[in-house]
């Protein structure tokens, strides 16, 4: 017990856990601009989305990353009551087929498919999105999904860079879901019925420093050469290029005159007690989850999912917003992360980096 003290006080005083204090700032920022939303001016969004089942109609297929735990769990179970026909993406088998199980128990009607994918493995996004087109041809439906909810996320504590370099964080956080939207997005557009791609936000992403938007910050590589592994820093990082990202995309599509209407939303779950924190020391994780629990920002997997399902349901029409807090409400994420310029650099040093992943493909 005392080592494990003793581990936690010196987690706490290193110089990136200091980065996750201005974290509870972040999280009160952001419920302040709700407040100030709900004073103001209402921001909620009926949940009445053309993307959703429809009496008669074959049920709209939504994959859904890091569905076996935590707010991807809750969001899965919670699309698959809507009837959704829901595509669980994850690495472990053992925990594709117990989270099967138990939404089929709840949910007999369920339709429901498995794939095994790391999401830090690039050769498995490659891998994925052919099974995901033969599985369709083999089942026969129509080639097109109608919603991607990219939920998978990590936090690292230590460095642990990937065969290739990459940071293994900064590769789940932001690279694996940018890889697998450019895959999935000729499924998106080849819905007969609107589609979207939900990404999974975090409030942290306000106090991450901006740094650079070139290869060697982007991968992570950058970071591995720290004496000491800047793990919250990264995390915020990887969080802000995930919602550039989102934005970015929302503006090209929108650029481009097709006849198929794929909308991209944010969607921030607030502070979820899941396994996020996992890897820091036991006392660490507890304190952390004690703190929010009594100043009364401590939320259920339930209660986080509850962005995602908002995000996932909205009006067609709705695109290119940062939903968070639940009941449909949005608000607007950090100026950096909307910032048009920033948000070019990044896809483009992004597209770079899709077009060298090319050959996991051969």
């Amino acid at each position: 017990m005392i080592k494990d003290v003793m581990e936690a006080i010196r987690f706490a005083w290193s110089p990136s856990s200091w980065n996750m204090f201005l974290w509870g700032i972040a999280l009160y920022s952001s419920y302040w601009k709700l407040l100030k939303a709900s004073i103001f001016g209402s921001k909620s969004t009926p949940n009445s989305s053309s993307i959703g089942p429809k009496f008669g109609s074959p049920r709209p297929i939504c994959v859904i990353t890091g569905p076996t735990s935590g707010i991807g769990k809750a969001t899965a179970f919670s699309l698959a009551e809507k009837g959704f026909h829901v595509v669980l993406v994850g690495r472990s088998p053992q925990l594709l087929s117990e989270t099967l199980e138990e939404i089929k128990s709840k949910h007999e009607d369920a339709l429901l498919k498995s794939f095994v994918v790391d999401m830090s493995c690039f050769s498995s996004i490659f891998n994925f999105k052919d099974s995901l087109e033969q599985w369709l041809s083999d089942e026969e439906l129509h080639p097109s999904i109608q919603l991607l909810v990219n939920n998978a996320g990590i936090m690292a504590v230590y460095s642990r860079p990937l065969a290739n370099g990459y940071d293994r964080m900064m590769t789940t956080n932001y690279i694996g879901p940018f890889t697998m939207t450019k895959l999935l997005l000729p499924l998106l557009k080849n819905s007969s019925v609107p589609s979207r791609v939900v990404n999974v936000a975090s409030f942290s992403h306000r106090y991450a420093s901006i740094g650079k938007l070139d290869k060697d910050y982007v991968t992570g590589e950058h970071f591995t050469t720290f004496d000491e592994y800047p793990h919250a820093h990264v995390y915020e990082y990887s969080k802000l290029c995930l919602l550039l990202f989102s934005y970015e995309l929302h503006r090209q599509l929108r650029l481009k005159d097709d006849s198929h209407h794929v909308s991209v939303i944010a969607a921030d779950p607030g502070f979820v007690k899941t396994n996020l924190l996992r890897e820091f020391p036991k006392y660490s994780s507890a304190s952390a989850f004690l703190f929010f629990k009594l100043i009364g920002l401590l939320q259920t997997p339930d209660d986080g999912a509850e962005s995602s399902v908002d995000a996932a349901l909205a009006p067609p029409e709705t695109s290119g917003v940062y939903y968070f807090g639940g009941k449909g409400r949005t608000i607007k994420s950090s100026k950096a992360s909307r910032d048009p310029k920033l948000g070019k650099e990044l896809w483009e040093t992004s597209c770079g980096l899709f077009k060298e992943l090319q050959p996991y493909n051969d």
